[in-house]
């Protein structure tokens, strides 16, 4: 491709209104270009590496047997009725509208639905199954704030696959399968990245895996264990129990706490840690009015561990400084468990406590000296807060680190979520009619351009991997117009590359000096820099450079296109 017959927008300034590096070098680099928040136009640059990396997903997919359709990006709202997801999505991701005969649709955030409605009439034997179908599609999701650039869009590329089965067992070896393949792809793309457990959220079904791509500014806290494999989204990572504590049992008291309310002002005004006192938060309960979480000072409720108690009302629901105060006779900051009459749920972690600080139910006042065995009883003990850093791993190994990660991927057992609902059936070998079981797994396409960034980049801009990279090698050539010899030996070299399917980008835009063009190439990650001068040529050498290295080394003109070849087709073997 020759630079003056494509499309190359770089800019100079960092763009303002984007916070990340991903985002910036996106712009800067003309990959992208906002046409609304969330929302944006892929130039040639761009769409090329988006392309690429769309071409490995389709490779691995279809390696393991997937086969690839097409579904409509705009969705009848019968479908999601029949679902029941419909009324879930009033706000959030779901775009409804309504067409000119009055009928309501929505652009589709995901595809549930539409696949179980085309099994439900395409499938109806065992022999058929278990079967895999994907696509590569545009999703909208109206993100209430989209930010990041293509991290977090409301218009976004997304390969989904859906999987059904007869059975939960062949599901489990089709999840499986989609896992290898997930991480196939992403070390494709040279991505270090984590597949942690992770919450079924609003896709729903019994069990959920998510691929995060390492990096800073990754929205995802991911917790793993410093000596094996464990690791799981914050959300859903277990605090394990402590041992019981077994000091003496000490006078309980009274004492004046004035305008301490919060964990912090407490453990100030008392010169106590906050490990110390035992917090308690009043919330919304599913057929009891109101249900009490009792957690140690210094850690913080996991709402989503909260959610799954059968007493606790989902959403998570905290309740208001009036209802607090009908029920507790004091003020959110003097609440305790002590003479508490609502059904208390204690953490691990707080239920091992002994002469613990807690509110005395009496603004302005603590309890010093606590034990659940003399003072008050707990209803159940759950596992309710985050994990910190330092805790033992969940799996017995190591102790628990953080790091940041990038959503790419998730995939799904749903079990019979959306088949039972929506009638999704086949016989089985005896002729009986049996609801299929189904798996979902997605990839975040146009997400993962800006992971991989995220990841490879320096202060000059992008590092692309060679195989997603827009062009393999740039060549330039260093006053062409002005030099016979340097014009004949880059065409030369130029078309013998493209001969040889190395794709290389030929910088012969006229009145952009060298150093311009070098610091294009740059920015753009391109893995390879060719570099013909007269200065060279004079010595009957050429010079490439390794964008990732920053290696300059000189190559004879007569081998210079073999060792070129030899070099991007080892480099896309990495």
């Amino acid at each position: 491709m020759k630079a003056s017959n494509y499309s190359i927008n770089t800019l100079k300034e960092m763009p303002a209104d984007a916070d990340i590096i991903s985002h910036q070098l996106m712009i800067r680099g003309g990959l992208i270009r906002k046409v609304a928040s969330g929302i944006y136009n892929w130039l040639p640059i761009g769409l090329r590496v988006l392309q690429k990396i769309e071409h490995i997903i389709r490779q691995e997919m279809n390696t393991a047997g997937g086969l690839e359709v097409t579904m409509p990006v705009v969705q009848p709202a019968e479908l999601w009725q029949e679902s029941g997801r419909w009324a879930q999505y009033d706000e959030g991701m779901l775009l409804k509208f309504i067409d000119r005969h009055q009928r309501e649709f929505c652009l589709g955030p995901t595809h549930e639905e539409i696949i179980t409605d085309l099994a439900k009439t395409e499938l109806n034997s065992h022999r058929q199954l278990p079967i895999n179908f994907y696509q590569i599609q545009t999703k909208f999701r109206d993100e209430t704030r989209p930010r990041f650039g293509v991290l977090r869009a409301r218009e976004f590329i997304m390969k989904d696959a859906y999987s059904f089965h007869i059975d939960q067992e062949s599901l489990e070896h089709t999840y499986r399968v989609m896992h290898d393949t997930y991480a196939r792809i992403l070390d494709k793309m040279q991505l270090t990245f984590r597949a942690v457990d992770a919450d079924t959220g609003n896709i729903g079904g019994s069990a959920s895996m998510e691929f995060h791509v390492l990096a800073d500014s990754g929205e995802d806290k991911i917790a793993f264990s410093t000596e094996s494999k464990y690791a799981a989204n914050i959300e859903m990572a277990e605090a394990l129990s402590p041992p019981n504590e077994v000091t003496e049992i000490e006078p309980i008291q009274e004492i004046a706490t004035p305008n301490a309310r919060t964990i912090e002002e407490v453990s100030s005004y008392l010169e106590t840690p906050t490990n110390r006192l035992i917090k308690t938060l009043i919330v919304k309960g599913r057929d009891t009015p109101f249900v009490a979480l009792a957690l140690r000072g210094d850690h913080q409720l996991n709402p989503l561990k909260a959610e799954r108690i059968g007493i606790v009302s989902q959403p998570l629901t905290m309740a208001t400084e009036e209802e607090v105060l009908s029920v507790c006779g004091a003020s959110i900051g003097s609440i305790g468990i002590v003479s508490l009459n609502l059904p208390v749920i204690a953490d691990r972690s707080a239920a091992a406590m002994r002469n613990f600080i807690c509110g005395a139910n009496k603004n302005g006042y603590h309890l010093t000296n606590v034990n659940w065995e003399r003072d008050t009883q707990y209803t159940n003990v759950y596992d309710l807060r985050d994990v910190a850093e330092g805790d033992p791993s969940p799996d017995g190994l190591g102790k628990i680190k953080f790091t940041r990660g990038i959503e790419v991927g998730h995939i799904f057992q749903l079990g019979q979520k959306y088949s039972k609902k929506m009638n999704a059936k086949v016989l089985d070998a005896k002729g009986i009619s049996r609801v299929m079981t189904m798996g979902c797994y997605g990839m975040g396409v146009s997400r993962l351009v800006g992971a991989v960034i995220e990841q490879h980049h320096d202060e000059k801009g992008i590092l692309w991997p060679t195989i997603i990279a827009p062009f393999h090698i740039v060549i330039i050539p260093i006053n062409a117009h002005k030099s016979d010899r340097v014009n004949q030996v880059t065409q030369e070299v130029y078309a013998q590359l493209i001969a040889n399917d190395i794709e290389a980008l030929l910088d012969d835009r006229e009145g952009y000096r060298p150093g311009v063009k070098f610091m294009d190439s740059e920015l753009l990650g391109i893995p390879y820099r060719l570099v013909i001068s007269e200065r060279g040529l004079e010595h009957n050498i050429v010079e490439i450079t390794s964008r990732k290295s920053g290696d300059t080394r000189s190559l004879p003109v007569a081998r210079a296109t073999e060792k070129i070849i030899e070099l991007v087709k080892e480099s896309l073997n990495q």
